[in-house]
């Protein structure tokens, strides 16, 4: 009984977490596309000042690193934006358009840390209404279960075998009487036949 409820439970969370999968992944994405135009304003900008010295990006890029402590670290900040802003780009341009369940497929695509916080920070859980939210419930239910139910029969596993050893060392051994092959032959007595022994009486006529 304690099984099934651990089960079932397991279950109802497993249907509750992943139900939500399609609102989240759908907000997510909507932060991505917010990110990538702000990160893209700023490569906008900085190319912009480089083109207005005849620069072309790396150029400036090289120029910055060497104006001492102060343009060395200006230079890895904006490299770490124009890597971020690639990076991002591929990512909302794979997940454009996409569904939730597409959006599964395409999961290494939702992991950026800072937006996968933001986003849950201001996420709130809602009720699945749309077939796409009934069919994730039902996997993560179906999932939840399974899972635990599994991890159990195992557990159980060492138990179950001990108890079969206990009982097999209680049992006690049983013998069987072992007939001989064949019955030896009864002798019987009969008149005229000399006796066994003196004074031995014999029989009446059968």
């Amino acid at each position: 009984m304690f099984a099934k409820t651990l089960a079932l439970a397991a279950g109802l969370t497993g249907a509750a977490g992943l139900s939500q999968f399609p609102e989240f992944s759908q907000q997510y994405v909507q932060r991505l596309g917010g990110t990538v135009d702000e990160l893209a304003r700023s490569l906008a900008e900085f190319d912009r000042d480089a083109a207005g010295l005849g620069l072309d990006r790396a150029e400036a890029l090289r120029q910055l690193a060497t104006g001492g402590d102060f343009g060395a670290a200006r230079a890895d900040t904006m490299g770490d934006t124009i890597r971020r802003h690639d990076r991002l780009a591929a990512d909302l341009a794979a997940l454009t358009g996409a569904g939730a369940l597409e959006r599964v497929r395409l999961a290494t695509h939702l992991t950026d840390p800072d937006l996968v916080q933001r986003t849950w920070q201001s996420y709130r859980p809602a009720v699945p209404v749309t077939p796409e939210g009934a069919a994730f419930a039902g996997t993560g239910f179906v999932g939840g279960w399974f899972v635990v139910s599994l991890l159990l029969s195992v557990l159980a596993m060492p138990f179950a075998r001990g108890g079969r050893s206990s009982a097999a060392a209680r049992r006690e051994p049983t013998f069987e009487r072992v007939s001989r092959g064949r019955r030896e032959p009864t002798l019987r007595a009969t008149r005229g036949s000399a006796p066994s022994r003196a004074g031995a009486r014999l029989p009446r006529d059968i």
